[in-house]
């Protein structure tokens, strides 16, 4: 997981890997705290040191989280976002430690409660398979092909890029089936905006 998002104009959000940048200091001190006898006052206290350094790292996490959240939410009236299924990602694609670091699940809560109206796409809507500009499915495209050529129309198609395109796409065809309710609803991540005379719009994807 080298980005934490790619959006419909390319832009990679960039995470800042808080619990990677503490493992080396994070495993040092729960070295000590293995070598200490349980219930001693040393064990306690390296105890104590051990679970600030996680607070810290959550802390972190939680600030960045935060911020990007409220900038998203107070530049776009629609957020859109594909609905991922992070822990089934952790467990079964080895993404475990990138998974718990970057706080996807975390980031998705903010912006439920933040953002004027969030819109989901189906996690089996197949958004990196499928070519932008021509709508030709890649049936054989493996979690390895971070790039590919169409068979149909001979595009060079960026994946991480080319399925924010899509669930921009389909994130408007749900705007537009939904468009008399106040909310519509949750997905990867993807972001609309509504201008008044038609569509803003901009999205980012995992």
């Amino acid at each position: 997981m080298s980005h934490f998002f790619v959006d419909s104009q390319n832009n990679k959000g960039e995470y800042p890997k808080f619990y990677r940048q503490a493992q080396e200091t994070l495993a040092r001190e729960q070295r000590r705290l293995s070598h200490c006898k349980k219930g001693s006052n040393n064990y306690y206290k390296q105890k104590l040191v051990v679970a600030l350094i996680h607070e810290k790292i959550s802390n972190q996490r939680k600030d960045w989280l935060n911020k990007l959240s409220c900038q998203i939410a107070k530049d776009n009236d629609i957020v859109c976002l594909e609905d991922l299924n992070m822990k089934g990602m952790s467990q079964t694609l080895n993404f475990g430690k990138s998974v718990s670091d970057n706080g996807w699940g975390q980031f998705v809560n903010m912006l439920n409660y933040k953002a004027k109206s969030v819109i989901k796409v189906d996690k089996w809507y197949p958004s990196s398979k499928t070519c932008n500009h021509c709508g030709t499915k890649n049936v054989n495209l493996m979690l390895n092909d971070r790039v590919w050529t169409c068979s149909e129309c001979g595009t060079v198609i960026e994946r991480d890029y080319n399925a924010s395109q899509n669930i921009l796409d389909e994130g408007m065809r749900l705007v537009r089936k939904n468009r008399k309710n106040k909310t519509v609803g949750t997905t990867g991540l993807a972001y609309l905006c509504l201008a008044q005379q038609g569509y803003r719009v901009g999205s980012h994807c995992l």
